[in-house]
Formats: structure tokens, sequence, C-alpha cells
């Protein structure tokens, strides 16, 4: 090594931070491509009792010098916690897994038990997840508590590597009685994508102990966002929920709000970027009202969500004592919509939880959505979204499974509705209608209203099977009673759904029957106060019923007075 080097080496190393068990070479930009360049700093590592934490972070480390610190560790058995984010820039690909797979070796050879692992913004890949997979086995991180791989390029190989690697860890030291509980887990930038979170969601739920879970830009859509959402779900002890940057889209939406209805810990939400847009919105605002107690930030930044659903979700944070901030920015809600979000957290006294609305993307246009790209848009489905909440709840039709016989009379019916056809078929009708099927129950709500009659017999058996409907819709959750009205405010046209959707032609009718539902006892104010915000902010849908619609609006806001 030239003189000059060693100088520099030598000057970069009189920096190095010693104290509290913790021997930091943190950001001294040291290049260590040889055992000789790595001696100064292994004489430290070897000097050092008691070593409890390595800071490696900020400098560049090859095969030969990884080595070389490998040897120095294999008698650190009090090793708990390893800093070794970016210290491979400018190595080859190739030479990364060699000299993680030489520390890994000396941290088991020495006995150490990890309790954080650092290896972000190490660009390794998958071969670079192999580096630590005997370890991430061993019993050196039976107890670890944090793992972070941020930006470390793994991939969906990468991830499932990492998933079973953990999976393994779990299973062996669980069957020495002491299960491994991981509580930190940060992979974002990843490129993990639906298979890499699959894989890892099995891991998650399996540990069950988790607090933080980050896996930013990592392109998972909805089937990934699913898998990871029935994880979530036995992670009680969950604070902190960071998926930015990734498509949950309305299915994904759903399922993570199902997932968070059974956790009381969440402290941090963040589903920005995330295209959550106004259905999944409206979704995670009935599970805010019903749950998350002391839940502190939400996220919900540039998700393409309307101005009416932008304000559901300001309402269902009010009451939230715990509440710092809400993010509601880069979303459609125009001039208008940011005005009238504002003034309404300011007459709150919430004003300053409202994080900057300055890029907010405006309305969105009337045109159908754009068709499905790469398959992942819900329009590319026809299963109803909402199913699954419905089953896990244990809320079926209601009755015994149709006859084939009484599906035909169903679907004649909505196909072409009569006030004869409505009186032979009652019950089959109302045991047809599911809460976990939103949108076949406003689907059938619209066809029975629109047989509204000003003819006092035909009005009352309109009333009477809008009650018979809406009565078993509206006693389920909180989360399935947004469902439907999403489903029905779309299809008739206030609220922007997800993918292309066949809307109604309203008649004053349809609006009546809600008239008469607002007013019955099953109509409770938290969904008339859902109904009135997002009919307040429909737009021109409808205008062609304004006398319905004002009628409508005043039954609202008298249910809404009755409680205040």
């Amino acid at each position: 090594m030239a003189s000059d080097d060693i100088a520099q080496l030598a000057a970069a190393l009189s920096k190095t931070h010693v104290g509290d068990g913790e021997l930091s070479f943190k950001g001294l930009g040291l290049k260590l491509d040889d055992a000789e360049a790595a001696g100064e700093l292994v004489g430290k590592i070897e000097q050092y009792q008691g070593l409890r934490a390595l800071r490696l972070e900020g400098n560049t480390v090859g095969v030969e010098a990884a080595e070389a610190i490998a040897k120095a560790l294999e008698s650190k058995d009090q090793l708990q916690r390893c800093y070794w984010s970016d210290m491979f820039t400018g190595r080859l690909r190739s030479e990364i897994p060699t000299a993680l797979m030489s520390l890994s070796g000396a941290l088991m050879s020495a006995g150490a038990r990890l309790t954080e692992l650092d290896l972000s913004d190490n660009a390794f890949g998958p071969d670079g997840v192999k580096g630590i997979e005997q370890l991430l086995k061993s019993p050196s991180c039976h107890t670890l508590r944090e793992l972070r791989l941020n930006n470390c390029g793994m991939g969906i190989g990468g991830g499932k590597i990492l998933a079973e690697a953990l999976i393994e860890s779990h299973k062996k030291s669980t069957s020495l009685g002491s299960p491994l509980r991981l509580k930190v887990f940060i992979a974002g930038r990843n490129r993990l994508e639906n298979e890499g979170a699959s894989a890892l969601a099995k891991a998650f739920q399996l540990m069950g102990s988790l607090e933080e879970i980050h896996m930013p830009q990592n392109g998972i859509n909805y089937a990934g966002v699913t898998a990871l959402a029935s994880a979530i779900r036995q992670n009680p002890e969950l604070q902190v929920l960071n998926f930015n940057d990734n498509s949950f889209t309305k299915r994904g939406t759903l399922a993570m709000a199902q997932a968070l209805r059974h956790l009381r810990n969440v402290q941090v939400i963040n589903f920005g970027d995330c295209l959550v847009r106004s259905e999944g919105a409206i979704a995670l605002a009935a599970v805010l009202r019903e749950g998350l107690p002391i839940l502190k930030e939400l996220n919900l930044s540039f998700g393409e969500i309307t101005g009416g659903a932008a304000l559901v979700v300001a309402q269902a944070v009010m009451d939230k004592p715990h509440m710092e901030k809400v993010n509601l920015n880069g979303n459609c809600l125009g001039e208008d919509g940011c005005e009238v979000l504002r003034e309404v957290m300011d007459n709150m006294d919430k004003g300053e939880m409202l994080a900057s609305l300055s890029e907010d993307e405006g309305e969105p246009d009337d045109e159908e959505d754009e068709d499905c790209e790469n398959g992942d848009s819900d329009e590319c489905y026809e299963t109803d979204e909402c199913e699954e909440i419905g089953e896990e709840n244990g809320i079926t039709g209601g009755g015994s499974p149709e006859k084939p016989e009484s599906q035909t009379e169903i679907l004649t019916f909505l196909s072409s509705p009569s006030a004869e056809k409505l009186c032979h078929m009652k019950m089959n009708l109302q045991q047809e209608v599911n809460a976990s099927e939103p949108n076949k129950a406003a689907e059938i709500f619209l066809k029975i209203g629109s047989l509204y009659s000003e003819d006092t017999e035909s009005r009352s058996a309109v009333f009477e099977m809008i009650d018979g409907v809406l009565r078993k819709v509206l006693s389920a959750s909180a989360l399935q009673s947004s469902c439907f009205f999403t489903a029905l405010l779309v299809l008739m046209g206030v609220l922007k759904g997800e993918g292309k959707v066949k809307k109604v032609s309203l008649v004053p009718g349809q609006l009546l029957c809600l008239e008469h539902a607002v007013q019955q006892e099953y109509f409770t104010q938290d969904h008339a106060s859902l109904l009135h915000t997002l009919l307040s902010r429909g737009g021109d849908a409808l205008k062609s019923c304004s006398s319905a619609t004002e009628r409508l609006n005043s039954a609202l806001e008298k249910k809404w007075h009755k409680y205040h």
C-alpha cells in the first residue's frame, strides 16, 4: 500500500467512535480491498473487549478485507448489533455474497446472538440474500429483533429465499423453546412484486410478532397486498405499516381495511401513492370510525381519491385523540374540494393536522377508466370485492342456497323489474341480498326503487322490500355498510368508481326510497353522515331528479340533527 494511502487510512481511523460497547467506522469512506488495507481496522476490532455493536456503514469492503474482518469477529461472542449498510460501493456483484458468507460464518462461529442486522443500500440482489441465508437460519439470528434490508435489489427470488430462511429460523428456534420474535422488518425498494411479498407474508403470519413493516416501492399489486393483509391480522402488536408506492387498488385496500379491523396498536399507516382510490378510502374511513384507537398518522396521498371520499376520511379522524397528521395531498379534490376540506378541518380545530394540499391533481374527468393494464386492474375481474369480508365474519345470505328456478326468477327480475314480479318473489329477493356482496345488494336496491309509485299499495310494497334489504345490509359491520353505500353511489354516478361501471338511469323513486330508509331505525347517524357527505360532492349526477334529491338531503339533515 502506498504511503499516501496509509496516511489517509490512519487519518480516517483516528475518527473511529468507541463507547457503550459500540465500535463505529461509520461514514469514514474507507476503501478496504485486502487484508493489509483492513489491518488497522481489524486491530481495533480485536482489541475491543465486550464488543456489542459494530458499524461499518459508508465504507467499501472487498472479499479479502471481509475475510480479515471476519477472522477478528470469531471471538466476539457478545456482538448483538451489526450496522453494515452501504459497505460494498464499487464492488462487483459477484464479490458481495462471498464477503457476506465470510462475515456470517464468523458470527456463527463466535456464537453471537444478534438483535439487529442492517444490510440496507447494498445492491447485492438474490445472490446477496444467499450470502446471509445460513446466518438467518442459525441460532445467531434466533434472537433477531430488527432486520433492515432496504434498497438491496433482492427481487422475487431474493424475497423467496429470505422468506424461507425466516420460516426455518422460526421453526428451529421454536423447537428450542424460544421462538424468533422479529419486531421490525424493513425491505423497501427491492422489486419483491407479488410473489416475493406473498412468500414473506407466510413468514410474517408464522412469526406473529411484528411491530413495524416497511415495504415501500416493491411493485406489489392487489394479489400481494391481499396476502400481506392476511399476515398482518396475525400480528396484533403492529404499530407501523408502510407500503407507500405499491398498487393496492380497490381490492387490495379492502383486504387491508379488513385486516386493520383486528388491530388495536397501529399508530402510523402509510398507504400513500398506493392507488387506494375513493372506494378504498371510504372503506378505510369505516375502519377508522370503529377501531384503530391510538392512530397518530395516516398517509393516503396520491391515491386518486375524490373530494367526497377525502371528506369522509377527514370526518373519521376527527375523534381520534392521538391523531397528529393526515396526508391527503396529491389526490383529485379540485380547488373547491381542497377548500371545503380545509374548512371542515378548521371548523373542528383540526386544521394543523391536515398536511399540505399543494400538489392536488384536480377533479377527475368524467371519461371512462382506461382499459386493464397488465391485468392488474380490478375491472378485469367480475367477482364482488367485498365477498371475503362477509364470509370471514360468518355473514351469509340469510337462508338456504337458492334453487335453480329461484335464481332464474331473480335474474329475470333484475333484467326486467316489474311490480308484478316483485310481489311474486319477495322472499327470494330478500334471501338473495348478502352484506358480503355490496354490488349485488346495490343493484337489487336500485331495481326495487325503480318500481316506486305514488299508488299507496304499490309504494307500501316497495318500501317493505327496501326495508328488508337495507335492514339486512346495514346491520353488518361499518366496513360492509360503507361498501354498500359506495357501490350504490358508483352505480348512481355520484362517486367515481374503479374500472368500467355501467351506471343506472336514475329515476326519482330510487331517491325517494332512500329518503324513506333514512327515516327508519336501521339507518344510523353514521350512515346518514356518510351518505350526506358523498351526495354533497356528487356534482350533477342527481340533477335530473332535483326535487327527490332535495327531499333526500332534507331527511339526511334531520337525521343528523336528531343526534346533535
